[in-house]
């Protein structure tokens, strides 16, 4: 489902440049769980963001679902993104003034799906996440964990191919943590392909795959004990 093939990305500041990825050889199929591990600096961030086409590479090839995303422009991009990613962030990244119902129903809404049915879909998804009795709840109304459910709930509205999931217990107590981790499972097990960036060695042991990032490169890239 991904193909990364000497992936590279220079970022260019006045007369200093950065290579924040030195040649990113990835491939991930369907229904993986990997966990893409290292330390700050290490390249994971710029990795994520050319994951979920947040931003392109400098050189190299990248596919995602047969899309040769590298050559897209910002448009496609977005359309690629809401299409083919479901974003799951540390800071949860709802909007505070929508329900929770609402902000599941954003990605539905930025495709064209009619009101009935993105009304019909995110509640489902809600209710997949055990939400259904917080459907007109404002983020404000919420707890840590529950927002994060909303947020996964978001992710998964559209159908995503990959879920691409950014520290998704960073800020929240063990007890939320533990839930939120508990409803990655269940997912991966249904079949959803899961890509997780994080600087938690606990966290990644919990994926089928590790990879780890040094410096810009893999260095390593294992199965979970």
């Amino acid at each position: 489902m991904i193909h990364m093939k000497g992936i590279r990305k220079k970022y260019d500041n006045g007369r200093v440049s950065v290579l924040a990825l030195r040649g990113i050889d990835l491939d991930i199929g369907g229904n993986e769980y990997v966990a893409v591990v290292g330390p700050s600096g290490s390249g994971k961030s710029t990795l994520m963001n050319i994951l979920g086409c947040l931003d392109t590479p400098s050189e190299g090839e990248y596919e995602l679902s047969g899309d040769e995303v590298a050559k897209l422009d910002r448009n496609q991009l977005a359309e690629i993104r809401n299409k083919h990613v479901g974003f799951v962030f540390q800071n949860f990244n709802l909007l505070p003034y929508a329900s929770a119902l609402e902000n599941v129903e954003l990605p539905l809404l930025f495709g064209g799906v009619p009101a009935k049915e993105r009304r019909d879909r995110a509640t489902a998804m809600l209710e997949r996440v055990q939400l259904g009795d917080r459907l007109d709840h404002k983020p404000t109304e919420l707890s840590g964990g529950q927002m994060q459910r909303v947020a996964i709930a978001r992710a998964l509205v559209n159908r995503p191919a990959m879920v691409l999931a950014d520290e998704p217990t960073g800020n929240l107590d063990s007890a939320s943590g533990k839930a939120i981790v508990e409803i990655f499972a269940e997912l991966h097990a249904s079949g959803q392909t899961i890509v997780m960036i994080t600087h938690d060695q606990g966290m990644a042991k919990l994926a089928s795959r590790v990879v780890q990032i040094r410096d810009g490169q893999i260095v390593e890239d294992r199965k979970a004990a």
